[in-house]
């Protein structure tokens, strides 16, 4: 009997597992390896806003579209960028401002997510405190270029923020450091006082932007949070949805939306405000649930 060489079919063998391998997609690659870290949900979104150049070049062209939009709205005495009822009264004399959310718009807080990746914690107020205090948070790309493109051409910048109102100083050391343009009432905290006004949820903006109104022409507003730019965005995805929906063709002309794959009430459309108790109970539940495969 005349052994065959099985050399051959083992070669065969290999290169079959090889080519298998290779057709595999890149995005899955290690996605089984054996790591002595804890898996953290904040982990591909803070690596991605802290070393992709994709995160980068989105906040700059973004940014860079803006200021071509706001000469376009200086010659216009109509424009007005806040939402619609939130103006009272004729703006077409009032000097022009912008609207701005400060985290993750024009303040980068990626190192503080990594600080909670690092210590494995949630989010708590007292680590949050002790990071708005430090006031070491960079600008993010773009967003001082167009601050100052803005005060260059006699804009002024109002920062409308859910940071606590006693954060303000902070906030303002933050912004004066980087270079930001600010003027006495540029910075407009939660629970700053709104006279004849009261939000109906504590992360509204609106009395803030009203307040606003009274003295200035609204040019436009930018954010990371549907938020930032209409109130009762905190709710369900169909309620978000609906809210959101007379101002689509705004965004990109008056409104400008940047990417916060870390947090926000994209989350908890789909945890807190989920109808099932099971899923509200559970938020990686209530994330698996929300994924669509086809």
């Amino acid at each position: 009997m005349t052994l065959r060489p099985v050399f051959p079919f083992i070669a065969a063998a290999v290169l079959a597992g090889c080519a298998g391998a290779a057709q595999k997609p890149a995005m899955y690659a290690g996605a089984s390896a054996s790591s002595k870290y804890a898996g953290n949900d904040l982990l591909n979104a803070a690596v991605w806003m802290q070393t992709s150049v994709e995160h980068d070049l989105v906040y700059a062209e973004i940014y860079r579209m803006a200021e071509g939009k706001l000469l376009a709205a200086l010659g216009d005495p109509q424009w007005d960028a806040l939402p619609r009822g939130e103006r009272t009264h004729d703006a077409a004399k009032l000097p022009p401002a912008v609207i701005v959310d400060i985290d993750e718009t024009v303040l980068d807080n990626a190192p503080f997510e990594a600080r909670m990746i690092r210590d494995d914690v949630t989010f708590n107020a007292q680590a949050w405190n002790a990071w708005v205090r430090q006031a070491s948070a960079r600008p993010l790309p773009g967003a001082l270029e167009y601050a100052k493109f803005a005060a260059a051409h006699g804009v002024t910048m109002i920062y409308i923020s859910n940071r606590d109102v006693t954060q303000a100083d902070s906030t303002r050391a933050n912004l004066a450091a980087d270079g930001f343009p600010l003027t006495d009432a540029a910075v407009l905290n939660r629970g700053v006082a709104t006279p004849g006004c009261v939000d109906r949820d504590s992360g509204d903006k609106g009395c803030r932007r009203r307040l606003v109104a009274q003295r200035y022409r609204v040019l436009a507003m930018f954010g990371d949070q549907l938020g930032d730019f209409i109130d009762g965005a905190d709710a369900d995805n169909a309620t978000r949805a609906e809210r959101i929906a007379p101002y689509r063709d705004w965004f990109g002309a008056r409104w400008f939306a940047l990417p916060n794959p870390a947090y926000g009430s994209w989350e908890s459309a789909l945890t807190k405000h989920n109808p099932d108790k099971n899923m509200r109970a559970d938020p990686r539940a209530a994330k698996h649930a929300a994924l669509r495969s086809n």
